[in-house]
């Protein structure tokens, strides 16, 4: 397990602070003083597969760390009490200035990635995206650039989260 998996970074209750916060099973940890029972859940995310048309899929060159500078697929964690589609709308909006024309959902696929010294696990939902018009995209939030490739015109290996390598696989393998 690594030294950032959840149950080796929680020190304390988030609840009443604690220091007889400890590991009660494979994903969770419960205070000794107050309680709280605490369980290591996966965030829920999504990812967009948007095409120019002619086979060629859009990947974004990420803005942020973790993987600062790699290439990944647009999209982002789903907000509290918002749908996972509303999280792909939302998300594109935000990244790219991308209306949805239609969506379809595609599949899931677990993650983990390392934030701020914290695993972060999440499961990642894949929608095949029609953008109204890929006119006027401009890269913003989280995102530097963009462009469509077609297979032979990236290494997967600059795709570092294995469920966005993952989905693009699927993608040129269709």
């Amino acid at each position: 397990m690594k030294e950032t998996h959840p149950l080796n970074v929680l020190k304390f209750c988030p609840k009443c602070g604690s220091p007889e916060f400890k590991v009660s099973g494979e994903r969770s940890l419960k205070c000794g003083k107050c309680g709280f029972h605490f369980f290591i859940n996966a965030s829920a995310a999504v990812a967009a597969l948007v095409t120019d048309g002619t086979g060629k899929l859009m990947l974004v060159t990420r803005g942020v760390e973790p993987d600062y500078g790699k290439l990944d697929l647009p999209g982002g964690f789903v907000d509290p009490g918002e749908t996972v589609e509303n999280a792909v709308h939302r998300e594109l909006e935000e990244e790219l200035g991308l209306k949805i024309k239609s969506m379809r959902y595609l599949g899931s696929a677990p993650n983990e990635y390392v934030f701020s010294g914290f695993t972060v696990f999440t499961i990642d939902f894949a929608f095949e995206v029609v953008a109204e018009s890929l006119e006027n995209l401009k890269p913003m939030d989280d995102i530097l650039d963009y462009r469509f490739y077609a297979e032979n015109e990236f290494d997967y290996d600059d795709i570092p989260a294995p469920s966005m390598k993952q989905f693009v696989k699927e993608f040129f393998a269709r």
